[in-house]
């Protein structure tokens, strides 16, 4: 695609840490995490944040790993509100108190998605691996609502929890959230080692999917219930964050900035840091961005089909983690030649009778389903 062409960034996911005080067993970070020593200082994130803004981003999503566990978290989000960002604080609401809370509002926080495992204290507390964390995510979700932030609730779908989507929203609602996310786990990092435990069986998945339309009559007016469907049962793939390189960044604790959050599961590619380049440079030139824009890199039946400009081909990570090659098409897609093995061995990993989770750095727990 020529650079003239290029659409400019909407959004920017800024992986402040790798740091995280749960261990979730669906997380999409890499199994080899980067230390605290890699990490970018608030001086180069201040840097990164100017010309974000410049390149025409406009929303900035504050994560990790956990956010919190950067003791300068107030001084990088009062960076990103001077550059002119819309600044989203994602958090699993552990380190963050109602004090430290009113300092990142004052210095231009906009909004707070906190990631809730489950509506049970006890099973959410299991997924997590953090034993009272779930009574903590409650308390730093009401106080964003008194502090006048605004507020998503984010829900992680799998196995263990979807049978209680509906219960999960009316909690989001009670909380006085304005939207709730409910995304079905997408098997990259440690969600793709603790597949077995986590994928659901076609039938909960379609009847999960069914009832989002009933959910969002229901609750029409009061919340934004936004979903993300589960690939392994579907016939369409969706477009990676908008396409492969054309509408979002993302940076790691480091620095290197990926086209998607899972882009180095990837081997091969290229990626440039934001220490070598400047953001617009990676933006249009990076080999890793080039790799996958656009529609020239397609095969058929990619290449022939009228959805390449809708879907791009779907997930490069999927289609590499299923049949081993990063350029195939994506197997959620019913015109792939992989899509049948891909939908049954969701069905044999959802048979299992009991759920063990592979916890990072921490003992393999058998949990009730």
């Amino acid at each position: 695609m020529p650079a003239e062409a290029l659409p400019a960034p909407l959004g920017l996911l800024a992986e402040l840490t790798h740091r995280c005080p749960l261990a979730c067993p669906y997380c999409s970070n890499p199994t080899t995490l980067e230390g605290r020593g890699a990490e970018l200082d608030t001086a180069t994130w201040t840097r990164v944040f100017g010309q974000a803004a410049a390149l025409g981003v406009l929303q900035l999503h504050l994560s990790g790993g956990e956010p919190a566990a950067r003791s300068d978290l107030v001084d990088i989000t009062a960076a990103a509100s001077a550059a002119g960002l819309y600044t989203n604080l994602i958090t699993s609401a552990i380190g963050i108190d109602r004090a430290r809370l009113l300092r990142l509002k004052q210095v231009g926080l906009d909004h707070v998605q906190v990631s809730l495992q489950d509506v049970d204290a006890d099973s959410a507390d299991t997924i997590a691996g953090y034993p009272g964390g779930h009574v903590r995510k409650l308390a730093l979700a009401e106080a964003v609502v008194e502090a006048g932030l605004a507020l998503t609730i984010n829900a992680v779908i799998h196995r263990a929890n979807i049978t209680r989507v509906d219960r999960i929203v009316a909690l989001a609602v009670a909380l006085g959230a304005g939207r709730v996310e409910i995304a079905h786990v997408q098997y990259y990092g440690w969600a793709l080692r603790n597949r077995g435990a986590l994928m659901p069986t076609r039938e909960q998945a379609m009847t999960a999917a069914g009832e989002l339309g009933a959910l969002r009559h229901e609750y029409e007016g009061r919340i934004i219930i936004d979903a993300v469907l589960p690939d392994y049962y579907a016939r369409r793939p969706k477009a990676c964050v908008g396409g492969w390189g054309r509408r979002s960044l993302n940076v790691t604790p480091s620095g290197r900035v990926l086209p998607c959050h899972a882009a180095e599961t990837i081997p091969g590619l290229e990626f440039w840091s934001v220490r070598d380049h400047p953001l617009e440079e990676i933006w249009v030139a990076s080999p890793a961005f080039r790799a996958f824009r656009g529609t020239g890199w397609m095969r058929e039946p990619c290449r022939s089909c009228d959805r390449r400009e809708i879907d791009f081909g779907g997930c490069r990570c999927q289609a590499l983690a299923i049949t081993g090659d990063a350029a195939a098409t994506d197997p959620a897609c019913d015109l792939s030649s992989h899509h049948l093995a891909m939908a049954a061995l969701a069905e044999q990993e959802a048979a299992a009778h009991e759920i063990r989770y592979a916890y990072r750095g921490r003992p393999v727990a058998r949990v009730r389903p």
